[in-house]
């Protein structure tokens, strides 16, 4: 997700002080949640702090005090925190306990890509009937084109939008509208996710969910953290790092040079993201994780390789949160109702389906974040529940940049035979 180039001049520009800062903006959100003041308690009873982590970048981008959407950090945060944090979350993956979650869990995600593809023309129409111009448009400016775009976004991923974008070819005007769309709208559905993951328990006896199979492994796996955990020490941490930035330094070196070769045999998978790099750094560090839960390396959770791979989670999520202007909402607000409707008709197709197979809140969370939001999003939505059900998401998500670009075509295709002449 990006943003239009700013025209004023941040107010902090060095890289290493916008880094301090998001530092210091997590420190006191830590700090301040495990208080002990009845008031501060109360305020993160309703506010978790991992939305805090989200919305104060944000909001400093808002502000003009950083600028989030040219800043190298947040290619640092894609390129490294994520796949770092992806295989200290999968060494100590249980493949038995993932393949039992598959059946609603894989519904649930297809749902929610269903829900994209056909709520993108079901938005588009409803917005017609009482306001074409916002739909219309002629040429380049034909507002389907745009957000056909947006489809790949939110079906899978950055590289899928971008393919779309070269597919149907939006007025450049058009496509920065779409994007502060894409911005605002899937992040304040993720942050509605983020806050309903603090209160799962409610939301499954609201909805009279069957949430035994998640809950079963979840307590597993804090038993045996519990059991076989001992105090790392230097030995551990410089092993779990060297594991997850080595392994993150491999996914790097391999995903280049095999995503030129699909580019230049295989030029035809394009449409799947088989030729961005982004796909195989995540798909390779994801790989790598899964073989070294088969080594004593797994034994590094007892040592808190998950607590580790958090704390590179929150550091991904600062820089992810740094990307998002507020303001974008102002420039173009008629797109930001299509944006909002279309997400609408996704959550409720969920909601009716999760109802139906009596989902809990975890796979109705990771069923849309896996499309809506990618593996980065998925990864954070999936670690609010339980750093055990991370593979959950990431697994779904790195099927859908496979099918994100053909999906969002036929998206807007629909789109483009339900705008207004």
């Amino acid at each position: 997700m990006q943003n239009a180039i700013r025209e004023v001049t941040p107010l902090i520009t060095d890289n290493a002080a916008v880094l301090g800062l998001l530092m210091v903006v997590l420190g006191i959100v830590f700090y301040t949640a495990n208080l002990k003041n009845k008031y501060i308690a109360k305020f993160y009873s309703v506010i978790p702090p991992l939305l805090l982590c989200y919305f104060i970048p944000g909001l400093l981008n808002s502000a003009n005090i950083i600028d989030g959407e040219n800043s190298p950090l947040t290619g640092i945060g894609s390129r490294f925190f994520l796949p770092s944090c992806l295989i200290l979350f999968t060494l100590n993956l249980n493949l038995k306990e993932m393949w039992n979650l598959r059946k609603r869990a894989g519904l649930m995600f297809l749902t929610g890509t269903v829900g994209i593809v056909l709520g993108g023309p079901i938005a588009v129409w409803i917005t017609s009937l009482f306001a074409p111009q916002i739909v219309g448009g002629a040429g380049p400016d034909e507002v389907w084109r745009g957000l056909g775009t947006l489809a790949g976004s939110w079906i899978g991923g950055s590289a899928n939008q971008v393919a779309l974008k070269e597919i149907l070819q939006p007025s450049p005007r058009l496509f920065s509208s779409i994007i502060a769309v894409d911005v605002f709208v899937a992040y304040i559905w993720m942050a509605f996710l983020l806050y309903g993951a603090t209160k799962q328990q409610k939301f499954n006896q609201f909805f009279n969910a069957d949430a035994s199979d998640v809950e079963a492994l979840t307590k597993r796996m804090d038993e045996q953290q519990k059991t076989n955990s001992h105090i790392p020490d230097t030995k551990d941490f410089i092993i779990m790092l060297s594991l997850a930035l080595g392994g993150t330094g491999l996914a790097s070196l391999l995903a280049d040079p095999i995503a030129s070769y699909m580019t230049i045999n295989f030029p035809e998978l394009e449409k799947f993201s088989l030729t961005n790099s982004f796909f195989w750094i995540v798909l390779v560090a994801t790989l790598i994780g899964i073989a070294l839960s088969f080594t004593p390396a797994r034994k590094l959770e007892n040592a808190g390789a998950s607590k580790l791979g958090t704390t590179l989670l929150y550091m991904l999520i600062v820089t992810i949160g740094m990307q998002m202007d507020i303001t974008a909402i102002l420039e173009n607000p008629g797109l930001f109702i299509v944006g909002i409707i279309w997400i609408s008709i996704h959550a409720l197709l969920l909601l009716l389906v999760g109802t139906l197979i009596k989902a809990p809140f975890f796979y109705f969370a990771v069923g849309s974040m896996s499309n809506v939001g990618g593996v980065a999003s998925a990864t954070v939505t999936s670690a609010a529940f339980h750093p055990s059900l991370v593979s959950v998401g990431v697994i779904l998500s790195v099927f859908s940049y496979a099918i994100g670009t053909y999906a969002g075509w036929l998206t807007a295709i629909l789109m483009q035979l339900v705008s207004p002449s």
